[in-house]
């Protein structure tokens, strides 16, 4: 069985109020390092037998007609889990 990765994250221009909360706890568990944080969506879509160009053709199109809000949300990722990005 294959898998499939589709990341979805927040246009920029959209406020984050999930990634504001996760900035503002950082520093009370005494970690400094970051300025910022945007949290975004990560979805696993399974398929019997290997990844293949169709499969993934179809992950894209489902990615942009279901698993993302195109007028608030950002397709960034699709990629098979075994190769990688």
């Amino acid at each position: 069985m294959g898998r499939i990765i589709v990341e979805v994250m927040p246009k920029p221009e959209i406020l984050d109020p999930q990634g504001k909360a996760v900035r503002g706890a950082l520093p009370r568990q005494g970690i400094e390092a970051f300025t910022d944080v945007r949290q975004g969506k990560r979805f696993e879509l399974t398929v019997d037998g290997p990844v293949t160009p169709e499969a993934l053709a179809d992950a894209a199109k489902a990615a942009e007609s279901v698993l993302s809000n195109p007028i608030i949300e950002d397709v960034v990722a699709i990629y098979d889990a075994e190769v990688g990005r």
